[in-house]
Parts: structure tokens; C-alpha cells; sequence
């Protein structure tokens, strides 16, 4: 059995499996219609959620199976105080794989270890977003062409950005990859990841608090909104949350072939005068996300995948 809680449990090869899949489902959605007949999905949401709980729904009912859960904690028995231990241990009596969001860092691991079915971390706190990174990817491919030789700008909330951290572990392990890390000081990406991952695999990158300057050089722009509930103090919120607008005026610096990727929601760090901008792809990210979770699922749950 197998659980997803961080883009590396894939191998390359998989990856490459799973993308192709993706792909696949995105052109013949039809043939993997019933893939899942019998089966059931578990979304248990311990934090709001909108795309990535109904896209996880989509895809099951896309593929024939069937949905149970709870979409906030206070719905269910966390409420009265129940472990994370004992509820997947209740929630493997009735579904065979679940998605699990938390808020905090390392529930999904939990999870795994008490868990009989397959656990797919769908967010844990400020840490791990995987199956947003297999969203990204796809959406990446999809629209270059290519997954290695890019220049990637992240902008935003890179402190406590989840898809950031997911993002930037997924993107080392493709060749001549490097990242322009656009933020405040105050939001720059944690220190392990600088460290541990960027440094330590020899990758370029630079940190800047500029936009305009930098968009030139970029493939990629991943636009990420400033997260208020990851702050423990309002003020500081309300300093930095207009730190970055991405507007129409300011693609004139971007090349024609540069692609505006943000997991949402956003709040308005992208005006809407960006949405008809062809290089604009954040809404076909959200119809990628739900190929990607239904080839997923598919692999955890090692359904027959049709010819």
C-alpha cells in the first residue's frame, strides 16, 4: 500500500507515469469513466477548502466512485477532541483511500502510520501540497512543452506558501532548472529549504524583493497570494499582503511565452485585467488538477487503467 504526503514519495519514473496519465485523461476523459466503480473516497478537511476537496471529489464521480467526509474540522469528531490516529483508523472501516488536509505540519504522516487504506496529504499547515506540485507540472508541460531547462519566478508569500515548498522539492530533481524567489524579506522561503534543498543540490536561484526587473528572464511566474491565516499578527498581514499585484501594464516586461501559473485563491495580487492574457493559465490549472488527482487515485487504489 501506498500514501502521497510530499512529491518526493514518486520516483522519476512515476512521475513520468503519472503526468502521462494526466495527460491521457485530459484527452479521452470518457475511457475512464468507471475505472472506480465501487470504490470510495474519504476527504477529510480539517481546513476550508475549495478547489483542491472538489477537484478530489470531481475526480472520483469522473471515475465511477463514490465521495464521503467532512469539509471543516468542527463537522467532525476533532471537534470533541478525537486523535487524527483514531479517525483514520475509523475512516479505513469505510472508504478505501482518503485525502487529508490539517493545518498543522506532519498530520498526514500521522495518518499514514495508523492508516489501512492509502493517505494523500491534500495540505498539511505550511509545509507539503503535493498534489497541487502534480497539478503544477502538468500544467507546466502542458503549456512549454518541457519540465527541464526553465527559469521559474515565485512570488509572494514564499514563507508559509505550501505549493511554493511542494513546487521548488519537485522542480530540483528536473535539469538546468533555476529560480528567481520574489518576496518581502520578511516571507522569504524558509531557511531548511534554502539549505537543505536549494543549496545542497547545487541549484541557482537568487532572492529579490523586484518584479518588473526580473520578469524578462522568466518561463514561469508563479504568482502565490499572502496567506492570513498563517499569521499570528493582523498588522503584519495588512503591511504585506499588497507587496505584489501582478497587472496587465506590468506583463510588457514578460516574454510573449511566459506562463502565469497561482494555485488559488487569489484576493488580488492578479488583477483581473490579467484573466484574458492568453499567457494567463491559472484557471486551466484548476481542470489539470482534477486529471492529476484522478490519475492519482488511480495509482494508489492500482486500478486497471484501460487501453
Amino acid at each position: 500500500m501506498r500514501h502521497l504526503i510530499s512529491p518526493q514519495d514518486l520516483s522519476m519514473e512515476e512521475l513520468d507515469e503519472l503526468l502521462t496519465l494526466g495527460q491521457d485523461i485530459m484527452n479521452n476523459q470518457s475511457k475512464y469513466a468507471h475505472v472506480c466503480d465501487g470504490k470510495k473516497l474519504a476527504t477529510l478537511f480539517y481546513e476550508p477548502s475549495t478547489r483542491t476537496r472538489l477537484s478530489f471529489e470531481a475526480a472520483m464521480i469522473n471515475m465511477g466512485g463514490q465521495v464521503l467526509g467532512f469539509s471543516e474540522a468542527s463537522s467532525s469528531s476533532a471537534s470533541k477532541g478525537e486523535s487524527v490516529a483514531d479517525t483514520i483508523r475509523v475512516i479505513s472501516c469505510y472508504a478505501d483511500i482518503c485525502a487529508m488536509r490539517h493545518p498543522k505540519e506532519g498530520a498526514p504522516t500521522v495518518a499514514a502510520m495508523h492508516s489501512s487504506i492509502p493517505v494523500i496529504n491534500a495540505g498539511d499547515g505550511g509545509h507539503n501540497h503535493p498534489t497541487q506540485t502534480l497539478t503544477d507540472l502538468l500544467t507546466i508541460k502542458t503549456q512549454t512543452g518541457r519540465l527541464d531547462n526553465l527559469t521559474i519566478g515565485m512570488c509572494g508569500d514564499l514563507k508559509f506558501g505550501r505549493t511554493v515548498h511542494s513546487l521548488i522539492n519537485a522542480m530540483v530533481r528536473f535539469p538546468n532548472v533555476k529560480f528567481v524567489l520574489i518576496s518581502p524579506e520578511e516571507l522569504r522561503i524558509p531557511s531548511y529549504l534554502r539549505r537543505e534543498v536549494l543549496d545542497a543540490g547545487n541549484i541557482e536561484y537568487i532572492e529579490t524583493d523586484k518584479l518588473e526587473e526580473n520578469m524578462p528572464k522568466l518561463d514561469i511566474l508563479y504568482m502565490t497570494r499572502v496567506q492570513r491565516e498563517r499569521f499570528f499578527n493582523e498588522e503584519d498581514y495588512i503591511r504585506l499582503k499588497d507587496s505584489f499585484i501582478l497587472t496587465k501594464d506590468k506583463l510588457q516586461y514578460a516574454k510573449k511565452d511566459m506562463y502565469i501559473l497561482h494555485p488559488l485563491p487569489r484576493v488580488n495580487e492578479i488583477s483581473t485585467d490579467v484573466d484574458d492574457d492568453p499567457r494567463a493559465v491559472y484557471f486551466k490549472q484548476v481542470q489539470n488538477g482534477v486529471y492529476m488527482r484522478m490519475a492519482l487515485i488511480m495509482k494508489l487504489l492500482e486500478v486497471e487503467i484501460p487501453c
